[in-house]
């Protein structure tokens, strides 16, 4: 049998780590996943265990390597974003992956805003709000002044996938994706770093930007390596080959994140505070983004529902749309609602709701998707709103859920809903960015359903 040529992609998710392959017409044709059991930071603070991953990576292409099935063509990496790997004189990791929810300390984030003209001024050059440890930059930031002999002795810093790059290609670099994720690190304005970054001496800790599309370097000498990229970049890149008219991607999740390639205005102080930033695409070109924290908000009040209605958590997979349960749906207090401290990432209005009010399991989850399209209305206009956007492709675990398709599309009457079916967006276009051979955008479009 003669071995299937494959792209190699190893994509990293905070939970699941997986190893897929695609042929060269891009079907998916392996598939391995892994959890990996965190460790802690010095503080005893969860992170993930960068030993046990390096140990993966190298276990997987070592074996993969040796695999008679395939031919491998190309390797590339899609992983989480926020997350430095240290690097010492001679390569070696000196330092934990920290985790990105850890706290940041409040003192230190006071005096890097005393120093560099406030949150509003920062958040609007850097495209980002104030997230902590989120803004990985800070991460550098905060080793400087907590632990200066440790900051000294970093060479490198290397944002999660091109860490993974690395172990693949021996080559170093840093790519755009990771860098203009969120990070504070990058100027959207003058498009190069801050000038932060450079006063305190980040920048010389950061590699050279190599091209998202270019290689990196090769595997046992031979098998060309990208550079890596950040997940949410990454899945963008073939809905940008293949869809030349305005549109958002809906990526769903435990967050709900709307991009928007084709908004470049400045963020407003208004967006900020409601959660937008800007991510830089694969061709180094700003995207617009809202978050919303609906997949999280969806998880706690199905629970909710099957403590009062007495059945199983996952029971809501089960109700499909029903149109007389959608004409009894009630309204939501706008007043009430605004009262949150952000209506982007707190909980719907479903939670304020008595459960008693509704007559049946099936009528109260009609009602609690409907709070959470009123909130995902709200969150995708933030991005919508200057921009003639035709068209919004849905993916992840809502695109498969009949009543939230149902209520998005009514939401949005002059703009085509379509649900994707298309599995791991994010390893796709890590695979699309590294090779020659692009994608049908006929063949992709098959992956669509259009929702009316």
């Amino acid at each position: 049998m003669n071995p299937t040529s494959a792209i190699v992609i190893f994509d990293i998710g905070k939970t699941n780590k997986k190893l897929l392959l695609f042929d060269e017409q891009y079907k998916l044709v392996h598939e391995e996943s892994m959890q990996l059991p965190e460790t802690t930071d010095e503080d005893g603070f969860a992170c993930e265990d960068i030993t046990a991953l390096t140990q993966w990576v190298n276990e997987s292409f070592d074996k993969l390597s040796h695999d008679e099935r395939f031919t491998i063509k190309a390797i590339n990496v899609s992983a989480y974003g926020a997350s430095f790997v240290y690097l010492d004189d001679e390569g070696k990791v000196i330092l934990p992956l920290y985790n990105y929810l850890k706290p940041y300390p409040k003192e230190l984030l006071k005096n890097f805003y005393t120093d560099y003209g406030g949150e509003s001024l920062i958040g609007k050059q850097t495209a980002s709000p104030s997230l902590g440890n989120l803004n990985s930059g800070l991460q550098l930031y905060r080793l400087k002044y907590e632990k200066p002999a440790i900051f000294s002795a970093i060479k490198y810093a290397l944002h999660l996938p091109q860490y993974v790059s690395y172990l693949l290609s021996s080559k170093i670099n840093s790519d755009i994706t990771s860098i203009g994720c969120h990070t504070y690190l990058w100027n959207f304005q003058q498009q190069k770093y801050h000038s932060w970054v450079t006063q305190e001496g980040i920048a010389e800790k950061l590699p050279a930007l190599f091209s998202s599309t270019g290689i990196a370097g090769y595997a046992n000498g031979e098998i060309p390596v990208g550079v890596g990229l950040h997940d949410s970049s990454a899945a963008l890149v073939p809905y940008m080959i293949s869809f030349k008219e305005p549109f958002i991607l809906l990526s769903t999740g435990t967050w709900c994140v709307s991009l928007n390639p084709f908004n470049h205005s400045q963020l407003s102080d208004y967006e900020l505070n409601n959660d937008c930033l800007c991510y830089l695409s694969y061709e180094g070109k700003p995207v617009k983004a809202s978050r919303l924290f609906a997949g999280y908000e969806h998880e706690q009040q199905v629970k909710r529902l099957s403590e009062h209605f007495k059945t199983p958590v996952d029971y809501f997979s089960t109700v499909n749309c029903d149109t007389a349960l959608l004409k009894k749906l009630k309204p939501v207090n706008k007043k009430q609602q605004s009262s949150d401290n952000s209506a982007m990432i707190g909980q719907s209005y479903f939670a304020k709701r008595e459960l008693s009010e509704f007559s049946s399991y099936e009528q109260a989850y009609h009602q609690l998707i409907a709070d959470i399209i009123d909130q995902q209305v709200s969150s995708t206009d933030l991005v919508l709103t200057g921009t003639a956007v035709k068209q919004i492709f849905v993916d992840g675990g809502f695109s498969q859920n009949p009543i939230y398709m149902t209520l998005l599309s009514k939401a949005f009457p002059g703009i085509e809903v379509y649900a994707a079916s298309l599995p791991q967006a994010s390893a796709l276009g890590a695979a699309m960015a590294v090779s020659d051979k692009k994608m049908d955008s006929d063949v992709f479009k098959k992956h669509f359903s259009k929702y009316k």
